[in-house]
């Protein structure tokens, strides 16, 4: 087997060819950017599509005397020499990376910022030391180093750099930002979005905007966040966002390249397994892996040539706007979200340039962030007027369960509900009271609130009880042990002087409803399940059938 270690985590370009990981060659980014860059050219794509990866590499292959053609040996970009004889380490290069800029407050965040600033000062540290730079400049530059900046010069601080290093080298400087919009993300979610905003225009502003210091500037974010005007009178700004084809395979895995990797390390059999999982996010007109998924995966492989796929990209990524889209889903959305689980497309009209305040105001600008973000994609169809409705569909199978999990999260906390534990406790009494009329009704209406997709699950209707019944405050089993076989649930009340046996049937249709609640009898009798309560203090049990079609509820009590 091929035995290159996996960069599982690793985005530092430096390391990731120095240590001799496996790297998928994303070179031709460089040449491809050359050709077609403006000043400031930002790029938009989905968390973990390999950005800071790119970002680093950039840095590696423009900064000056860092004679970096090692680390390039053999890659793509290699192919074109006079591209690297005219470009390659010849440029002073300033790289900002915004992705852990959070805080409770402003000053949190900007002290974080200031850190950042700080970091890069300390690895351009030889400028304190140039005889090309004034006194003065020492002074300011000190005080950034120390982190003891006031607020305008930490807003000037990338066009105060980038001064000082064309004044060290005789050369304008490249300025990298990665991640530009979390500091306004965690903001939002904190209280101090408006602070924020003012000082990311100016912090950018004042480097973008006529700073006759930069060579180019390259930024990468998730979202396009224009409508705030950050980058207000930057002149030739390049926005390249996930319907553009230019750089369309420059940012995740193409499925040529996943079936490289797959090959690499005799892992083939594996491929239409992971294509279901990983695949379909659509750049421009190309379909497209998650990297972050695909590496640790095949990682797992590896290991265990047998394991199935698993959702990598849930547990990285923030799922709020998943949540707050299913919480504010109304009838219509949610017969949408029904029809996006099961395949189906939904066409919307998309908004590519949102505020974070935009995001929460309406269920249509949610689904605009959802499929910026990554949790929908488009189908292959061309794409008409940027007012014309796009076919978005879920992309695979893990942004699938992303959803499903969120509903299941929603559909709990519903149940927390004053209104809903009031219902909930008639439930319990009605069960206890062996009264079924009222047991059907308490449980069809609460179907009502739920996806219909489910209805076609009888593991989820299993759940769905063990979730209403969980609140009780009685002991619950579940696919316990019982008599001969094994019962779907098993309570037993606080006092333990009652049990209950409940066996969960799903009908294929409407008439098929009386032959499964005679089975459901027939199975908790013949497996004797009312055994299980042997040994236990239960002077009284109850037997419980219940069947299941779409959103109707028929329960049946075995005499006793």
């Amino acid at each position: 087997m091929f035995q290159k270690k996996l960069p599982v985590g690793a985005d530092l370009f430096d390391d990731l060819r120095k240590q001799n990981y496996y790297y998928v060659d994303k070179t031709n980014f460089i040449r491809d950017l050359l050709l077609n860059r403006g000043i400031v050219n930002l790029f938009t794509r989905p968390r973990r599509f390999g950005k800071t990866l790119t970002m680093t590499m950039l840095k590696a292959f423009f900064e000056v005397e860092a004679d970096h053609q090692d680390i390039f040996s053999g890659l793509n970009i290699m192919k074109d020499q006079d591209l690297c004889t005219s470009y390659m380490n010849r440029y002073p290069v300033i790289f900002v990376s915004l992705k852990s800029v959070q805080g409770k407050t402003f000053q949190d965040a900007a002290a974080r910022i200031a850190s950042l600033v700080s970091y890069e000062c300390d690895r351009l540290s030889f400028l304190a030391d140039s005889p090309h730079i004034t006194e003065r400049d020492k002074r300011t530059f000190d005080a950034m180093l120390m982190q003891t900046v006031t607020q305008p010069q930490l807003e000037d601080s990338l066009k105060f750099l980038s001064r000082i290093l064309k004044k060290h080298y005789g050369e304008k400087a490249i300025i990298l930002v990665d991640e530009y919009d979390v500091p306004l993300d965690k903001a939002f979610d904190n209280g101090y979005y408006d602070d924020m905003i003012d000082f990311i225009r100016i912090f950018f502003g004042e480097a973008f905007k006529t700073n006759d210091a930069l060579e180019f500037a390259v930024v990468t974010g998730c979202l396009r966040i224009s409508k705030e005007s950050i980058f207000t009178g930057v002149n030739n700004l390049m926005v390249n966002a996930i319907t553009d084809s230019d750089y369309e395979e420059h940012f995740g895995f193409t499925d040529l390249e996943v079936q490289k990797i797959l090959s690499d390390y005799n892992l083939s059999p594996a491929y239409e397994e992971l294509r279901a999982w990983y695949n379909g996010y659509r750049f421009g007109d190309t379909d497209i892996y998650c990297p972050w998924d695909i590496i640790h995966h095949v990682a797992r492989l590896k290991k265990n040539p047998g394991i199935r796929p698993k959702s990598y990209w849930n547990n990285t990524s923030s799922n709020n706007m998943v949540k707050q889209f299913i919480n504010k889903a109304d009838t219509t959305t949610r017969n949408e979200i029904e029809e996006l689980i099961s395949g189906k497309a939904v066409a919307k009209v998309l908004k590519d340039t949102l505020t974070y305040g935009d995001f929460r105001n309406t269920i249509d600008n949610l689904w605009s962030v959802l499929f910026l973000t990554g949790y929908l994609t488009r189908t292959p169809e061309p794409l008409g007027l940027e007012s014309d409705p796009v076919q978005l569909i879920i992309p695979n199978l893990e942004v699938r369960e992303i959803f499903l999990e969120k509903i299941r999260d929603w559909f709990t906390e519903e149940l927390n509900d004053i209104q809903i534990r009031e219902e909930l406790q008639r439930l319990y009494h009605a069960l206890l009271d062996k009264n079924c009329d009222v047991i059907e009704k308490i449980l069809q209406d609460q179907l009502r609130t739920t996806i219909s997709y489910f209805d076609n699950d009888e593991h989820y209707y299993h759940g769905f009880l063990a979730g209403l019944l969980i609140g009780s405050g009685w002991s619950l089993k579940s696919n316990r042990e019982s008599g001969s076989g094994r019962s779907d649930l098993m309570l037993i009340t606080s006092d333990g002087d009652m049990g209950i046996v409940i066996e969960v049937k799903h009908a294929k249709n409407q008439k098929d409803i009386p032959v499964m609640s005679d089975k459901a009898l027939t199975q908790i009798e013949d497996k004797n399940y009312k055994d299980a309560f042997l040994g236990t203090t239960v002077k009284q049990v109850m037997l419980y059938g219940m069947i299941f079609w779409k959103k109707t509820c028929k329960v049946h009590l075995l005499d006793t």
